[in-house]
């Protein structure tokens, strides 16, 4: 296949070798408005906005995943095989699962556990584990340290069902040690692995799922920019 692609109208060169993925197309414009340089649009197919710009001289892209994991799926895929990303920084929020993880808490996915079928389609004889590139974890751990971000580090769920129809589905996550649940990251990280490219999924915690607690608008922008400069940081 070339480029453009059936779901990314962007030209052979549009797109940096790092992308930066928020799960909404508005929050990508955020973004690319906010924090890059000279940033222009490069692709608007279903409205699925990504953008090209520069974070202290250094080209960086922004663009829209969608969400859960076939949305992600697509997209990541195409940008690693036709559009020679080299690294996806997942950037989204997630649901607290655990008592000593707090809202505006930073997660940093070492893996990503799923009930996703996605790896399936892998045929392999077992089950695989999809974790995160340690070099970008590495520095991703420094970098938030020394912003002095309160920081953890761990498994995550990548989630199928938003609303699922057990009362409570991720007891058995928790008691596995499961810091966190969202909808992207295992997906993405068994892509990066299959190209042979990169991918660290960052994560907000939005909302505390033992205690109801959830973050209010104004600091859910605070902690999004802690995370953001963790993330441009590292691009």
């Amino acid at each position: 296949m070339s480029v453009p692609t059936p779901h990314i109208r962007a030209l052979e060169g549009d797109f940096a070798k790092t992308v930066l993925m928020p799960g909404d197309p508005l929050r990508a414009k955020f973004i690319a408005e906010t924090f890059l340089e000279n940033a222009r649009l490069v692709t608007d197919v279903r409205n699925m906005l990504g953008f090209t710009g520069t974070y202290h001289g250094k080209p960086v892209s922004v663009m829209g995943a969608g969400m859960g994991i076939p949305s992600i799926g697509i997209y990541s895929m195409e940008l690693y095989r036709f559009y020679g990303v080299e690294t996806i920084l997942r950037v989204g929020s997630a649901g607290s699962m655990r008592e000593d993880v707090k809202v505006m808490d930073l997660v940093l996915a070492q893996g990503a556990c799923t009930d996703s079928n996605w790896g399936a389609q892998y045929r392999l004889r077992g089950t695989f584990a999809p974790i995160a590139d340690f070099g970008l974890l590495r520095r991703a751990v420094e970098i938030a340290e020394g912003l002095g971000i309160r920081t953890r580090v761990g498994n995550v769920l990548s989630a199928d069902a938003f609303y699922d129809d057990q009362e409570d589905f991720n007891a058995g996550w928790r008691k596995m040690g499961v810091l966190a649940v969202e909808m992207e990251a295992a997906g993405l990280y068994m892509n990066a692995a299959r190209c042979g490219k990169k991918a660290l999924a960052l994560l907000t915690i939005s909302d505390e799922l033992l205690t109801g607690i959830a973050l209010p608008a104004e600091q859910r922008q605070t902690s999004f920019r802690e995370m953001m400069e963790v993330a441009l940081e590292l691009a």
